[in-house]
């Protein structure tokens, strides 16, 4: 096994870049706010850790999956996602303590894990990564693809923790919800034009 700093710093760059605009920070960012962070960190980093060892394992193959179908699942994910957070945002402005915070490690983890797990499919991404790892080595571009893809989660989670202190949670979860419809719908969207 050889590592190659310069791959490695080279793989973090171009995905840090790229997944930073990304739908999965900012679904990251809306779980952060209604889930414990680290637990959403670890689910969000283990299905990042699958992503980058299948990108790097058989990046070829991904190119194969019926492209739709992924993004189908993803939009019903983050629909999905924007439901739960709006249902929890309606009611009382002033009552911020009456809203319930999933904290289990289990429902946590899994529920950040698949979110990412599925909607990282045929990602930009996952694509970069893979293309990468043809040329400029599989471990040093999964060691800098991996390190920033949970650099990013952890931004975002990071991000969403100060604005829950200084933001009314309900408004939080509002503005989170609007957000993940809008990726609902822009992920449907790229059914029908991509």
């Amino acid at each position: 096994m050889h590592l190659d700093p310069l791959a490695i710093i080279t793989a973090f760059g171009l995905i840090f870049l790229a997944e930073l605009p990304d739908k999965t920070m900012f679904a990251s960012l809306a779980m952060g706010t209604r889930m414990r962070p680290l637990y959403v960190w670890f689910g969000t980093s283990s299905a990042f850790v699958v992503h980058v060892a299948i990108a790097v394992g058989a990046g070829s193959l991904i190119g194969l999956l019926p492209d739709w179908t992924v993004k189908l699942v993803s939009a019903s994910l983050f629909a999905f996602g924007a439901f739960i957070l709006l249902r929890g945002s309606a009611g009382n402005d002033d009552d911020d303590a009456g809203v319930k915070t999933v904290t289990g490690f289990w429902p946590v983890y899994s529920t950040a894990f698949m979110a990412v797990f599925i909607s990282e499919w045929g990602d930009l991404t996952q694509i970069t990564t893979a293309n990468l790892a043809a040329s400029n080595g599989t471990w040093s571009t999964a060691i800098g693809s991996a390190a920033a893809l949970m650099s990013v989660s952890a931004l975002a989670l990071l991000a969403g923790k100060f604005i829950a202190k200084r933001v009314p949670l309900k408004t939080v979860q509002r503005i989170g919800g609007i957000c993940m419809l809008g990726l609902a719908i822009w992920t449907a969207v790229e059914i029908f034009t991509g």
